[in-house]
């Protein structure tokens, strides 16, 4: 467990950071602005959970853990400095994902349209957390340009937003609430 007995360290007053491995690096790395990324991702999942309750709550519940688990993967380097025995995001977790996206996709009406984000709250607050997911995402597959990370990791991001997708048309009454697009509607 982490124990903090003082939030604010003064460390980062100059626009560096320390990353679990030690190293400092600027506020705007790359590997930074991801696991920034995976943690706002994680607070939009908070503000859905304040419209969720049963077993989606406790999805949403795992699913804020494993986002931690997943910073602390992108925050410590593959193969650097304290890199032996760090978290990692391992494929357990992503295997769970995809049980909960098929168990949840067996009720849903196929798709006649693309989704617009709405319907309930707990739907509209969800596609934002897919859209920030899908952001880190993004932040991810650059840093993989430079720098390895876990594979695992990069699959949990991916199955993730399409598990906040279906999460969504799920908690929209199984879809029958979804807010569907009308191409060209407003013409």
């Amino acid at each position: 467990m982490v124990t903090l007995s003082k939030i604010y360290t003064r460390g980062g007053d100059a626009g560096e950071t320390s990353l679990g491995s030690g190293d400092r690096v600027k506020k705007h790395d790359v590997r930074v602005a991801a696991y920034g990324t995976a943690d706002e991702a994680n607070a939009v999942i908070g503000i859905a959970r304040l419209h969720t309750e049963g077993e989606v709550d406790a999805m949403l519940m795992r699913i804020q853990n494993d986002l931690f688990d997943l910073g602390a993967d992108l925050c410590t380097p593959e193969g650097g400095n304290r890199s032996d025995g760090a978290l990692r995001v391992v494929d357990a977790q992503v295997d769970r994902l995809e049980q909960e996206i098929d168990a949840m996709n067996e009720n849903l009406a196929p798709l006649s349209s693309f989704i617009l984000p709405g319907g309930s709250a707990a739907a509209s607050y969800l596609h934002l957390a897919r859209t920030v997911s899908r952001r880190c995402e993004r932040l991810m597959t650059e840093l993989a340009l430079d720098e390895d990370i876990n594979p695992a990791a990069l699959k949990y991001m991916n199955r993730l937003s399409d598990h906040l997708f279906v999460l969504a048309r799920h908690v929209n009454d199984n879809g029958a609430t979804d807010v569907l697009w009308v191409p060209g509607k407003n013409r």
